[in-house]
């Protein structure tokens, strides 16, 4: 019950957010603390209730307080919240570890248990009967619903809540004997019936469940319920930073209330009690996916997913096996940062840093999934050849290269060809010729077919000159596609996983949830053919196919002599592009075209002459698209913020910590761009995180839209802290009409002949008044209540 010293009996590193850029509102917090010296050693800690598997939103938890233990040299825990006998397993347990640890987390040799405080717990309790601060209460559970009343009305003591202290010890100690079956009674807190927060109303701390524990067996029959147990479990670790997500924010007063008599508890038995204090962080729920457990479980039991691993969830069991890491996942999380509000994030940004990560994990191979044989006809018959092909791109520093078989019989994608193409289709077609990745060109001389007109088989010439790709005679091949030797290719099952339902937010809709389930968020490809390297594939090595996607010998079902392989994420953003096609306006009929001279000059790609021609990539197109129609931008605002990735990542980053789209874009085409000009947004010297202060200084009243463009200006070139430059240059925004109001009346008795026709008539003089003001001020007067001041003066 007394302070935990640091592990190695080390300082605390004071200095371990010194040199940061740019701090989330937490790490402020825990860095504040840091310096004033309030605690020995950070600690944090992430409790789990052990009833089900840890999703993606657990990981952002996980990793929050664990990066600040590890930051600041502290000490991070892993403990179980198991105080509900009824739903909880070892078997979970054992699966949260194992998750934890997965992840990066290290919480030392053991996780801790909240079971083992129970007696603890229990003498806290009888402590606060003895000081009356706790009761039992014997009525029914609706009875204790009606009685706590409504967000409208105070709530009402029941029969029981003036029992005595005497009275309430002994019930108190038979519950815990099992005198009393299930539900006859509970110990409530005695604190504020009549308080705004409900919670406070005095609340459950303990109710009777006969029930075997896993950990504690038969031992008890009376449960501590979280907003009792949780505080608690915190103040005997040491915990400083209690970590938790937003609706934990009314607890708040109950985490509080419980600790402040903890202490008391504590000091009371030759103690020295820890002071813990919760704070609240955004979740950050991810779109086309849900992460509510019972949900889960409903399309688990339902057969709607194989398991809770199944690729489609968002649990961490279900990326594993989708071939994610863990380094993806702490790079997504790091990217989101910390927010104070709560906001769906786009699911392409995860995906994202998953592309970005196996990047340069993931070795390159090639892979048919859906295969059209190719027989070559002028290629020696019976004889292989052997390719040295290289396993990474040159973009990525690794070195390594297999042997790539070919010979005179290979297998193409069928989706590589097409009998008649369409405009702007460069693989292969008759009579075209495509390139074959790191072997030859070839071309199309003849297309054959079975009885049902099913294109079985394509007849190919090679040109032996252009080995390994290149064309010595300079002629232009634009297409390279992927094959396999139909005599050394090895079969495997392909399991193409997408996104589990078909909109952004399946909570959000009219129905249920399951009315927007993905039909195709797993399609099977059997016999699909890979390269002879993957033969021995390794179950959950990760792989990439070239232009395919990026996939995962399935940990479970993948062995040799029967692969299966799981795509964990295409290399493109699909369904960005999917949108944007659906988005594009139908053509209509050409108005009639304007006189020459009315219309101005063009260049060749059709935008008036002089105008610059931006070139976006895929992953930008995406971004200006969400942009748009996510965010609600304009398209002109949108195709500025896209420009390059250091704008859009600005623009994103800023709003990601909370600030309004709208005004993030505002800020950045209106000010940013044009105090930057050409330096170029690379070279600024302000971070996101000071941008979305500067913002909410601006939209809370601090500070006027002009000092706000002088404090940037100043941010642009040294970077630092809009508060700080704020106070040193003086321009704090006056909002006090008390402080205000003297100003006013000497503007008013400086010009008083102007004041007598304001209040004959002239109400435009009302600008006049606001603008002597607020140079009387130096700017720094709230215009708007200047402008209420006058008209209250003038009689407007």
């Amino acid at each position: 019950m007394t302070d935990i010293e640091t592990r190695d009996g080390s300082e605390p590193r004071t200095d371990a957010y010194a040199d940061r850029e740019a701090l989330d509102f937490i790490r402020t917090i825990v860095a504040e603390d840091l310096r004033a010296g309030k605690y020995q050693e950070i600690v944090t800690r992430f409790p789990p209730e052990p009833n089900g598997y840890l999703h993606i939103g657990h990981a952002k938890a996980i990793l929050l307080s664990y990066g600040i233990a590890q930051e600041t040299g502290g000490r991070f825990n892993l403990r179980f919240d198991d105080t509900n006998p009824e739903t909880e397993d070892i078997s979970y347990v054992e699966s949260i570890a194992d998750t934890v640890r997965w992840l990066g987390a290290d919480f030392g040799d053991t996780p801790l248990f909240a079971a083992d405080y129970f007696e603890q717990m229990y003498r806290f309790a009888e402590f606060l009967i003895e000081k009356g601060l706790a009761y039992v209460d014997s009525s029914t559970d609706e009875e204790i619903r009606e009685a706590r009343g409504t967000v409208m009305e105070p709530g009402r003591p029941t029969a029981y809540r003036d029992r005595t202290a005497e009275e309430n010890l002994d019930l108190f100690r038979r519950m815990r004997a099992g005198e009393f079956p299930d539900g006859a009674h509970v110990l409530r807190a005695r604190i504020d019936l009549s308080s705004n927060n409900m919670l406070l109303r005095d609340p459950l701390l303990y109710r009777i469940r006969h029930a075997h524990h896993y950990r504690t067996g038969d031992a008890w029959c009376i449960y501590p319920l979280y907003d009792y147990a949780h505080p608690i479990e915190d103040a005997i670790e040491g915990i400083t930073h209690s970590l938790c997500s937003l609706e934990f924010d009314n607890n708040r007063a109950v985490y509080d209330w419980v600790i402040d008599h903890w202490q008391d508890f504590v000091r009371a038995e030759g103690g020295t009690p820890a002071r813990p204090h919760q704070y609240e962080f955004a979740r950050g729920e991810l779109e086309y996916t849900i992460t509510s457990k019972r949900k889960m479980l409903e399309l688990v039991k339902g057969g709607y997913v194989s398991g809770w691993d199944d690729p489609r969830l968002p649990t961490i069991a279900a990326f594993r096996r989708r071939g994610v890491t863990p380094e993806a996942i702490r790079g997504f999380w790091e990217r989101m940062g910390v927010a104070k509000f709560n906001s769906r994030i786009d699911i392409a940004k995860l995906e994202y840093a998953i592309r970005d990560d196996l990047n340069t994990r993931a070795p390159r191979v090639l892979a048919v999934l859906r295969p059209l044989k190719v027989t070559i006809t002028n290629y020696p018959p019976g004889e292989t050849e052997t390719f040295d092909a290289p396993l990474w791109p040159h973009d990525v520093p690794k070195e390594g290269s297999r042997p790539l078989p070919f010979s005179g019989t290979l297998y193409i994608d069928r989706d590589d060809f097409m009998e008649v193409p369409s405009r702007g289709f460069h693989r292969l077609s008759p009579g075209a010729e495509v390139r074959l990745r790191y072997a030859y060109v070839i071309r199309c001389d003849e297309v054959v077919k079975d009885d049902a007109g099913e294109i079985v088989e394509l007849r190919c010439s090679y040109d032996p000159a252009t080995r390994g790709g290149s064309t010595p005679d300079g002629r232009q091949v634009k297409g390279t596609i992927q094959w396999v030797s139909a005599e050394h290719a090895v079969p495997a099952e392909v399991r193409l996983y997408d996104r589990l339902f078909t909109v952004p937010d399946p909570d959000g809709g009219e129905g249920n949830f399951k009315d927007y389930l993905n039909p195709e968020s797993l399609v099977v490809v059997q016999g699909a053919l890979v390269e002879p390297s993957l033969a021995g594939a390794e179950p959950g090595s990760r792989w990439q196919f070239e232009r395919v996607g990026y996939f995962c010998a399935d940990p479970v079902d993948s062995k040799p002599g029967a692969l299966v392989f799981n795509r964990t994420v295409t290399l493109r953003d699909a369904w960005a592009k999917a949108a944007e096609k659906a988005a594009t306006p139908v053509s209509t009929p050409k108005a009639e075209k304007k006189p020459k001279a009315e219309r101005a000059p063009r260049s060749e790609s059709g935008r008036p002459a002089g105008a610059m021609e931006i070139v976006r990539s895929p992953e930008l197109e995406a971004r200006r698209a969400r942009f748009v129609a996510e965010l609600g931008l304009s398209q002109a605002d949108a195709d500025v913020l896209t420009r390059d990735d250091e704008l859009a990542s600005l623009f994103e980053t800023t709003v990601g910590l909370g600030a309004a789209p709208k005004a993030v874009a505002s800020w950045i085409v209106n000010v940013v761009l044009l105090e930057v000009k050409e330096r170029g947004v690379s070279n600024i010297e302000f971070t996101p995180a000071e941008l979305r202060e500067l913002i909410g200084l601006v939209e809370d009243g601090t500070l006027s839209a002009a000092s706000g463009k002088a404090v940037l200006a100043d941010m642009a070139r040294g970077g630092g802290s809009p508060a700080e430059i704020v106070e040193r240059r003086g321009l704090r925004q006056v909002s006090d009409l008390g402080a205000l109001a003297p100003l006013v009346d000497q503007v008013i008795a400086a010009n008083a002949a102007k004041a007598d026709e304001y209040r004959a008539g002239k109400t435009g003089l009302l600008g006049f008044f606001v603008g002597q003001v607020m140079r009387q001020s130096g700017g720094n007067a709230n215009p708007a209540r200047v402008s209420q001041l006058v008209q209250e003066r003038l009689g407007g």
